[in-house]
């Protein structure tokens, strides 16, 4: 396990301390918060650049022929 210090404005450290937010679990829980909220940006912004490329819809027989090639691809590549 890592441990952290963490230097924060006495008058910020106090609200944070009076609100529960310095015991482990809550400074956890806040964390894996915010990973989520970055991941979930991270997401949205690839779907605008998706969208920015105007590409034409695929038909359902398209999608299902990319999702064979890249489980094929897949396979190929862990040798099963």
């Amino acid at each position: 396990m890592t441990e952290l210090t963490v230097k924060l404005p006495d008058e910020l450290a106090r609200k944070v301390r009076a609100a529960g937010l310095l015991d482990e679990a809550a400074l956890e829980q806040l964390f894996r918060e915010a990973l989520r909220k970055q991941a979930a940006g991270e997401f949205f912004a690839a779907l605008d650049e998706i969208q920015a490329l105007k590409l034409p819809p695929m038909t359902e027989e398209e999608v299902q022929a990319e999702i064979g090639a890249a489980r094929a691809e897949r396979r190929t590549r862990s040798g099963k």
